[in-house]
């Protein structure tokens, strides 16, 4: 009878520590699409029993709120559109090193001691094929008389993906191929959605500088939407997955970074149009070797991201 009751008592005890486990929580922030991190979220909590938090919006959102927070910060596991984030965050001395067994096919560009890119977008040109205009080639044939008050370019102060290509373009002629947009009438039409809805609608004809994997994901749905990716070259932003020091949850935190690389993660990456961080993972889109890219210091572009956007805001400001 003791043993039989010592036997219950062991087993109840194991059953509670096995259920705290499996109900421990992550926050995840994320400036990637809706629809993913909720897939791998869902796919985590099943294979692992923790629950995921979500905070998603824009990167500024992202990067206000964690801002917002600093007192009392609740974010284990941050996904940002923008490498400069990690390489800001190390900087400050804010990240855990963590190198991922699921890294090992990650290409070495795409990975750092406190970072590692949960998949790659690129920016190209959103042309609707229904505009009557002629399909575009170059980032400079948005600023003839055929697209005159008919493109958006995404807000580079509010998408981090904006602000690179847009760094990179300006320093290669400064700002004036964003002199003669604004000229044409182009305008500054929020983040990156925002940007893209009036072309899928019809009411705007392209976008200067649109992700890619929200456009092709349209396309897909059979909207009358393409992508364009210039061959004087573009930009890709690698979106980097950071596991905060603050964290008290970090060994819950470094399995969904295995989960998002697992084939099962990755995976859920590609079926989003990104193109999967890990190179032995199919894509149904074109990848980075396919694409030419343009030649610019990111280190020198993050150092003058305030007078950048300065120079944007007063080309683009009301009249």
């Amino acid at each position: 009878m003791l043993k039989s009751i010592k036997g219950l008592v062991t087993g109840a005890v194991s059953t509670l520590l096995l259920a705290g486990v499996a109900h421990a929580d992550i926050t995840v922030y994320t400036a990637g699409p809706q629809s993913l991190i909720d897939k791998l979220a869902e796919g985590f909590t099943t294979e692992t029993g923790v629950k995921v938090n979500v905070f998603q919006a824009t990167t500024g959102k992202v990067m206000a709120r964690i801002e917002a927070e600093a007192a009392n910060p609740v974010v284990d596991v941050l996904i940002s559109a923008s490498w400069d984030t990690a390489t800001d965050f190390a900087k400050r001395g804010w990240l855990v090193p963590y190198a991922s067994p699921n890294a090992e096919k990650v290409p070495a560009f795409l990975k750092t001691e406190t970072a590692v890119a949960q998949g790659v977008s690129a920016l190209g040109i959103a042309w609707n094929t229904k505009s009557g205009t002629t399909k575009p080639a170059e980032w400079a044939d948005l600023t003839k008389s055929e697209f005159k008050d008919l493109v958006n370019i995404p807000d580079p102060a509010q998408s981090g993906s904006s602000f690179e290509l847009t760094a990179a373009l300006a320093g290669q002629d400064d700002f004036k191929l964003f002199k003669d947009l604004k000229e044409n009438g182009a305008v500054i039409a929020g983040a990156n959605a925002e940007a893209l809805n009036p072309v899928l609608q019809g009411a705007k004809a392209a976008v200067f500088g649109a992700v890619d994997y929200i456009t092709f994901g349209s396309k897909a749905k059979g909207e009358s939407i393409d992508v364009i990716f210039p061959e004087s070259g573009t930009v890709i932003a690698p979106r980097p997955v950071m596991i905060l020091n603050w964290s008290k949850n970090q060994d819950e935190a470094k399995k969904f970074v295995d989960y998002m690389l697992s084939d099962a993660g990755q995976t859920l990456v590609a079926k989003t149009f990104l193109m999967p961080a890990r190179s032995d993972i199919p894509a149904d889109r074109p990848l980075i070797a396919d694409l030419k890219l343009l030649s610019y210091d990111a280190a020198a572009v993050q150092g003058k991201r305030k007078e950048t956007l300065q120079q944007v805001s007063d080309i683009f400001g009301a009249d």
